[in-house]
């Protein structure tokens, strides 16, 4: 095996042999690829590898240090868990993209310049949106055109600031690069903003609702493990220390509590609730202290595993029943009900219980955003969790597998090997909450951290306990309404509706166009002011769900607030 072969070739390598192959066979490749990929990994010591000439660039294929191999570990692991979630799949394609997508986020995450990092970036790109048109829907094709034009419109940034930075610097290293600043140093501004798409920033988020809810049922557990991450991880490597990814991770995880708690699409629910986490990683960036950045690369690893596994859950609802619409489902436990436990333990890894994954990795980020004094965003981080309880806690587990009503929908328990991956995850999320250490021992920076404080312990049960009270006292008095068929606007509406209307008026179909455009406005003006109209009717019980979420949220963050002010100094 080549020394100067990359992290994550053999993967892309041996997807090309899938569709050769049949039956047991081609499970049984499926199966060992990723467990040949990280064996070559654990092959190659700390250093750089296949570094070679090309024209003049000098490029280094792979450097493998203590950062990136945080990621190399967990992406490995998820692209074996993928596999073995989507065996039973017939249709090659899937296999073959998903295989080439997760060896091309590894090869990136080992990219030791920043050439070999543009390849690896649109190869993801390219390589993922084929999950997204597998589902062989008009939805998912639009859907899927427009992912594509963003993913690749962000590698074509990346590659404008990579030339512009070796321009200014001679050099192609893919290291820290510098202060932010369009005038003086125009290369690494731009490649922060390729980051901060792929990273789905505020306002360039939409791609992530508009495209992962339209993927296959196992196309989305792939496309919730690399794309994010990967950013995540560029910009642990190129800006870690930048002040800006603080309000930037702050606002990333606000703002999708709002869409998350009136969302009916359930994945899209868990779509919105990646950009939530995403917020942690990248306040823990910003900062950028060893324990920030500890804290961040902790919570890459545990909430891959955590995220895949409430992903695979309604994937086997998907598989089985045909739609994740809350308001169409219901007793779903009756029929799935290992698939009911294993989506439990996700929400309470998510939902950062004690004992589970989410607490012993949130907590260390916690702790160094409050160390640093940033207490604004300290106050931030509690209200999205507060926001990450309801939508992905109760909300998930709840509308999926219970619900207000039956539904009476029968059908089959998840198939087999679906059931393994979902439990093996599981197992992975409650073994990482209970014994900490072997990741801790895995992190960029010595771990000088102990999760298991009575500090810790007792902020994280009163502002769990405060949250399920809330939910529960709101609940019995039937202010938690059923979940009803609605669209939720973002603000991809501007390009999805108004934009392509104003280019049909210019193109002088100006009714039909004028008319869409002032339907789409009517729309948005519903979805803003519907909340304080009358709680009679659809509307009024859209506006009432909007209103109970939203008002528990403040309830929980008022009861939590002083939370600050008497462990502030534990901290």
């Amino acid at each position: 095996m080549p020394e100067h072969m990359p992290p994550g070739t053999l993967l892309i390598l041996g997807a090309l042999l899938v569709p050769l192959l049949r039956g047991h066979l081609r499970s049984a490749w499926m199966l060992a690829l990723p467990l040949v990929s990280f064996a070559h990994l654990l092959s190659l010591g700390h250093g750089s590898y296949g570094e070679i000439q090309l024209f003049d660039y000098h490029l280094t294929l792979a450097r493998i240090d203590k950062l990136s191999l945080v990621w190399g570990y967990i992406f490995h692991l998820a692209a074996f868990l993928c596999a073995l979630y989507s065996v039973h799949v017939k249709d090659p394609i899937q296999h073959v993209a998903g295989f080439i997508y997760a060896g091309s986020a590894i090869a990136g995450a080992f990219a030791g310049d920043l050439i070999t990092l543009f390849v690896c970036w649109e190869l993801t790109a390219v390589s993922s949106v084929f999950l997204i048109w597998a589902r062989h829907t008009d939805r998912s094709y639009k859907a899927g055109m427009r992912y594509l034009v963003i993913q690749v419109g962000s590698g074509v940034i990346l590659l404008a600031g990579v030339l512009i930075h070796y321009g200014d610097t001679g050099s192609l290293a893919f290291v820290h690069l510098g202060d932010l600043s369009f005038t003086d140093n125009l290369g690494p501004t731009l490649i922060f903003i390729a980051f901060g798409i792929k990273c789905a920033f505020p306002f360039l988020h939409n791609w992530l609702q508009d495209a992962y809810p339209e993927a296959t049922a196992t196309g989305t557990v792939f496309l919730s493990a690399f794309t994010t991450k990967l950013s995540v991880y560029a910009l642990a490597r190129g800006f870690a220390g930048t002040d800006i990814l603080i309000p930037i991770g702050a606002v990333m995880m606000a703002f999708p509590v709002f869409f998350a708690v009136i969302e009916n699409d359930l994945r899209k629910v868990l779509a919105y609730s990646l950009n939530n986490q995403l917020g942690f990683m990248v306040v823990g960036v910003g900062v950028g202290t060893t324990m920030a950045i500890n804290g961040a690369a902790s919570h890459a690893f545990a909430h891959i595993l955590y995220k895949a596994l409430l992903f695979m859950s309604m994937g086997a609802i998907l598989h089985r029943v045909g739609t994740t619409k809350a308001s169409e489902l219901g007793m779903l436990y009756r029929s799935m009900p290992w698939t009911t436990f294993f989506c439990v333990i996700g929400a309470l890894s998510i939902s950062a219980f004690p004992l589970f994954s989410g607490f012993v990795t949130k907590s260390m980020t916690l702790t160094a955003v409050a160390n640093e004094g940033w207490d604004l965003t300290w106050f931030v981080m509690i209200f999205a969790s507060a926001g990450v309880l309801h939508h992905s806690g109760i909300k998930i587990p709840f509308y999926g597998f219970f619900g207000h009503h039956d539904s009476g929908i029968r059908c089959k328990e998840a198939p087999l090997n679906m059931l393994l991956a979902m439990g093996i995850t599981a197992f992975l999320c409650v073994g990482i909450g209970v014994f900490p250490a072997p990741l801790y021992s895995i992190l960029p920076y010595p771990v000088e951290f102990e999760p298991y404080t009575a500090s810790h312990v007792v902020t994280q049960l009163q502002l769990l306990v405060f949250a399920l009270l809330a939910f529960a006292v709101l609940a019995r008095r039937h202010w938690e309404t059923p979940e009803v068929p609605c669209t939720n606007l973002d603000s991809d509406v501007l390009y999805r509706k108004w934009i392509p209307a104003l280019i049909r008026t210019f193109n002088g179909i100006a009714g039909p166009a004028r008319d869409d455009f002032i339907a789409g406005g009517k729309r948005l003006a519903a979805n803003c002011i519907g909340y304080a109209k009358s709680y009679h009717g659809p509307t009024g019980v859209f506006a009432r769900t909007w209103l109970t979420s939203t008002g528990v949220l403040l309830i929980v963050t008022l009861l939590s607030a002083y939370l600050l002010f008497v462990y502030r100094g534990s901290f």
